[in-house]
């Protein structure tokens, strides 16, 4: 009954998401999403009454469910859920503390999402005035044209600085009960939270970012190189998305899913078949228009067992990596199908493992078949953005992350508070390698106010570098390595992360040595670029 009721939850929460990013203007979803609230509190409480049972039992009646073979698949929750009930408070306690997170945490996250929403941005193209909504801004960061990145960038940045007040009341409130709930559930750190929930040990994070942290230099080495290949002394934050040349046409949406689609071939069948079938059932909403969401995700709908994959296309390859990413979340969800719901609850950091993946297929494919040294330059560019973003931009959201909750325990984050905090992370985060990164990062990133788990920043990094493993392994097996790749997809949800990746990959994630591979072949896309660009004549 439980597994029953959860589907059909996640059901209905998945379409008020994609209706809300659809038409964000529709009040009706509003009203809706307030019902799905309180039956959201029933349920939980409903959960929570389970789990304390579960902890209550003698050892010699837990003893008898772990041997029921009816129970068998369910074992990895149960144990969870036993160890969870340890958190727990009173029942009447937790009654209180489920109505506020869902009558206020997960509304200040609506807000603000709304918010971005109807955000617009005022610029000037080609001498005529225009509002364009955050995501179609955005899109400019990798135009040709120096002077629009620059605007764009000005203007997206004063736009977040002109909402800033509404949106640091939103983050204090977001991060305020976040502080409070866990203070009340033992004195657990918001931190402790999200590894709980991503299923990874304290020793396996310290251990990725330690390798991230003494790795920085490469990353510098190319920005500094992409700088000089521009004609810039150093390189500002408007020009770290600009193109290396125009070697790379763009590519219309329908030339960006043939080419994902093509590529996805080469590494297995099913994940063809699936991203093919996903287009042609028009799974994937990509139109370039005003009036929706701000940002790109992946819903997945467990009844009817389908996704929708929402985004804002604008023929850039970026828009292409986008699509391939986002419909690698869509393919996780495909490969859980045959898996009770319980089992299909994975955690954060394998969710961007699997689009990360997706993502990788299309850029080396891309890579690959690059015939002049500026095609390569240009994609290469295109990777080592994303290994920056990974190892610098996530680095300095988790960092500011961390500062914003121990700040919040002393009471209320004043916005120059917030701004002082940003840049002394982006000074940690980015070590003085990009000029003009704008301290009103904390309001235009999403993630902050994505009120399901905090600390959604780590998960990427994480997928990052766990996927250049799965790619080496599926370079090294083949198309046969397909199915050992949906095994792990669909072992995601049942075990935690370290057993997970021993399991399939034969890899000790809680040590330096892991993590190292992977930063490995991220810093040989430097040596790439670097000589490249020296054997390439450039004019600009």
């Amino acid at each position: 009954m439980v597994e029953r009721l959860k589907e059909y939850v996640s059901q209905l929460s998945s379409f008020l998401t994609c209706r809300r990013a659809e038409k964000p203007e529709d009040q009706r979803v509003s009203n809706w999403k307030e019902k799905l609230s309180g039956i959201n509190v029933q349920f939980n409480l409903s959960v929570s009454r389970l789990q304390k049972g579960l902890a209550e039992l003698d050892e010699m009646s837990w003893t008898k469910i772990l041997n029921d073979e009816d129970l068998k698949e369910y074992l990895f929750i149960l144990n969870e859920w036993r160890q969870l009930a340890r958190l727990l408070l009173p029942t009447r306690e937790e009654e209180t503390i489920d109505l506020l997170v869902e009558d206020g945490y997960h509304g200040w996250g609506e807000l603000y999402h709304s918010l971005a929403a109807d955000l617009r941005v005022k610029l000037y193209i080609n001498g005529k005035s225009e509002e364009l909504s955050i995501a179609q801004t955005r899109n400019l960061r990798s135009h040709p044209q120096e002077e629009l990145r620059k605007h764009s960038c000005e203007q997206l940045n004063n736009t977040w600085k002109n909402n800033s007040t509404v949106i640091s009341s939103i983050m204090n409130r977001i991060s305020g009960v976040r502080t409070k709930v866990a203070e009340r559930r033992g004195g657990e750190k918001v931190l402790e939270e999200s590894l709980r929930k991503n299923r990874i040990n304290h020793q396996t994070l310290d251990c990725m970012w330690k390798v991230v942290s003494k790795s920085k230099q490469p990353f510098i080495q190319y920005l500094n190189k992409k700088a000089k290949v521009l004609g810039k002394s150093s390189l500002q934050a408007h020009n770290f998305w600009a193109p290396m040349n125009e070697e790379v046409k763009s590519m219309s949406y329908k030339e960006g899913v043939d080419f994902i689609l093509t590529q996805f071939f080469k590494s297995g069948l099913e994940l063809k078949t699936f991203s093919q079938q996903a287009i042609q059932r028009n799974w994937v909403e990509a139109e370039n228009r005003t009036g929706k969401s701000a940002y790109a995700f992946c819903a997945g709908f467990p009844i009817s067992g389908e996704s929708r994959v929402f985004m804002t296309y604008g023929s850039h390859i970026t828009d292409t990596l986008t699509l391939a990413h986002e419909l690698g979340h869509a393919f996780h969800n495909h490969t859980l199908m045959s898996v009770s719901h319980l089992n299909r609850e994975y955690p954060m950091v394998l969710a961007e493992t699997a689009s990360t993946y997706s993502e990788m297929i299309v850029l080396n494919a891309a890579l690959e078949e690059a015939h002049t040294k500026e095609q390569k330059l240009f994609l290469l560019d295109e990777k080592l953005k994303r290994s920056v973003m990974n190892f610098m931009e996530i680095h300095t959201r988790f960092i500011f992350e961390l500062k914003l909750y121990n700040k919040r325990k002393q009471g209320f984050v004043p916005e120059d508070e917030l701004n002082n905090m940003m840049n002394e992370a982006i000074d940690e985060g980015y070590q003085g390698s990009i000029d003009e990164l704008s301290i009103y990062s904390w309001a235009s990133t999403p993630h902050f106010y994505m009120t399901k788990t905090p600390f959604y920043n780590f998960p990427y990094t994480f997928g990052y570098l766990l996927a250049m493993g799965i790619y080496a392994k599926g370079v090294e097996e083949g198309a046969d390595f397909e199915t050992s790749y949906i095994e792990l997809l669909r072992d995601s949800g049942r075990m935690n992360v370290e057993d997970l990746v021993m399991k399939h990959l034969g890899e000790d994630i809680t040590k330096e040595d892991f993590w190292e591979k992977g930063m490995r072949r991220c810093t040989k896309d430097v040596e790439d670029f670097i000589k490249i660009s020296e054997l390439t004549n450039h004019s600009r």
